[in-house]
């Protein structure tokens, strides 16, 4: 891993790969990454008090004791605990209790498999993003199998014992990403430091991933300010990588910090990644999360806020690198409210809901819209249909699990499209074991908390934007018992009633944000279409 720069970040590992992976065992446990890792790994230890220490004869680590452990495991890589000791006998005193040391060895290993592991390649010149596929999957399964090899070995030649049962665990890389310099067609004025950052061109994960960002819920509305928040930073191109994210027609570049990196990663499970010919025009918006301070005016009262460059026609959204703002629901939603406006702009009408397209036996399909605000239903209504359905629905395909937008095609028709392919759901409103049952490609968030989530596929990208003719429009009402007066869907009598119900927004709120109790927004869209009611 020469020439590789490593980043620790709370319980992270970032390695930006800018030579070739390590290929030999005596090759990863001389690099500058596994002495990193095993230093913090015995200050861990050393904080704790640990047992584990007493490998050392006077239980406190040092240079020389570091070094001497390193070169114990080179051995120990190739030869069993006896010959090691005869080859390097300075190295007799870690053996003197195999049990402990080998226990040592269970803890490193665990300690590295506990972070999260992302590798960033970025090596300018060698066209990695060209490619076949399997190369660059091969490139990141060789580290994980390196890893497992070398912790199997050590712990074999110091027990001296074969395990019966072998557990594949992840041990490489989480996610691994091909991410290079791109020359994007920004506007010259202001979007220049921008290019630098390198955009991610491929990704590769291994789910399930299981995160615990420091946030579980998101408060406040996303404020339109009247200056350009790029102006206000100074970007290191060191501390960010770039989604160039699909939102339905539109491209837009999510550029996300480090300290966010599990976030920003998790986007490839929500929305399609813009291919070279996407990447050949303007970008219809930039999203900085993880933005410095100096880019808010005012940090206690408006510090999500986003900027409408008419002069250059593009819209640009910022939100602080901050804990308070590390929940999934900040990049996701201030992704659709660019979205939105950007709609708006294009004469169409976004919306806060779910689409989909229902083919029941004996009947023709049908499209049907569910609009409603935040922790109304609307995902959760979709796994409930396909439940309760059985063998009656022949098809369910998903145009829009959350937000997206209506047209009038040329022979008069209201068409919907959507704007991702994967869902951002609360785990407590999916049916018991849908999760589990899609656990092979699912993202967990805060499992065990309050508005636990998951993000996971749900349609393709040819489905949110081939355009459905819309036949129902319904909205989510969960605020009301149902009963004689209440029936399960209720008909609206005339379009004044529709539209005070539609603009009006309420919704019971669930505990997906810090609202409490019945709360009412406009068009139950706090995303686009209250900083623009006159557009709306």
């Amino acid at each position: 891993m020469q020439n590789s720069v490593y980043q620790f970040d709370g319980g992270k590992v970032i390695i930006r790969l800018r030579g070739r992976i390590c290929e030999t065992p005596d090759e990863l446990l001389s690099s500058e990454l596994f002495l990193l890792v095993l230093k913090r790994a015995l200050r861990d230890l050393a904080r704790r008090d640990s047992k584990l220490l007493r490998i050392f004869p006077d239980q406190a680590y040092s240079e020389d004791n570091i070094d001497l452990l390193i070169k114990t495991f080179q051995y120990l890589v190739k030869l069993p605990a006896e010959m090691a000791m005869r080859v390097l006998p300075e190295s007799t005193p870690l053996f003197k209790d195999p049990l402990l040391f080998n226990d040592f060895v269970e803890f490193l290993y665990n300690y590295w498999r506990n972070q999260q592991r992302f590798i960033v390649c970025e090596q300018e010149g060698e066209s990695l993003d060209k490619r076949p596929y399997r190369t660059f999957t091969d490139t990141v399964e060789r580290l994980t199998h390196l890893v497992r090899g070398i912790y199997r070995d050590i712990q074999e030649n110091i027990t001296g014992t074969h395990p019966r049962i072998y557990r594949q665990v992840r041990s490489g890389a989480e996610v691994a990403t091909i991410a290079l310099p791109k020359m994007v067609p920004f506007p010259e004025n202001g979007y220049t430091q921008l290019q630098p950052i390198s955009v991610i061109r491929q990704v590769l994960i291994y789910p399930p991933l299981i995160y615990a960002p420091p946030m579980n819920k998101r408060t406040g509305m996303f404020e339109r300010v009247q200056y350009n928040p790029l102006d206000r930073m100074n970007l290191d191109k060191e501390d960010y990588v770039c989604y160039p994210a699909k939102v339905g027609p539109l491209v837009i570049m999510v550029y996300f910090h480090a300290h966010f990196f599990e976030l920003g990663f998790s986007m490839c499970n929500l929305f399609e990644l813009a291919d070279d010919a996407d990447l050949k025009r303007q970008p219809d918006a930039v999203y900085i999360y993880g933005a410095p301070d100096s880019a808010f005016e005012n940090m206690e009262k408006s510090p999500t806020i986003f900027f409408d460059d008419q002069e250059n026609d593009m819209l640009v959204g910022a939100v602080p690198s901050k804990d308070a703002f590390g929940y999934f629901g900040y990049l996701k939603k201030m992704i659709l409210t660019l979205h939105n406006i950007r709609m708006m702009k294009l004469g169409r009408l976004p919306y806060h809901g779910a689409m989909f397209n229902i083919d029941i036996r004996g009947k023709r399909p049908h499209t049907v819209l569910v609009m409603g605000d935040t922790g109304a239903g609307k995902s959760e209504m979709i796994d409930a249909l396909q439940s309760i359905a059985g063998d009656d629905l022949k098809d369910l395909t998903i145009i829009a699990d959350d937000m997206g937008s209506l047209d009038i095609d040329p022979q008069g028709q209201i068409v919907g499209y959507g704007t991702e392919t994967g869902a951002f759901v609360r785990l407590d409103d999916l049916q018991p074991g849908y999760a589990f049952g899609q656990i092979d490609r699912t993202i967990i968030m805060n499992a065990s908390q309050v508005n636990a989530r998951v993000i996971l596929p749900v349609t393709t990208f040819d489905h949110i934007i081939r355009g459905y003719p819309v036949d129902y429009v319904l909205y989510a009402n969960n605020y009301d018992e149902i009963g004689p007066q209440k029936p399960i869907i209720e008909r609206f009598q005339n379009e004044k009633r529709a539209l005070d119900v539609f603009r009006k927004g309420a919704v019971m709120s669930k505990g997906t944000t810090t609202t409490q109790g019945l709360v009412e927004t406009y068009f139950a869209n706090i995303f686009g279409p209250p900083q623009y009611q006159n557009l709306y």
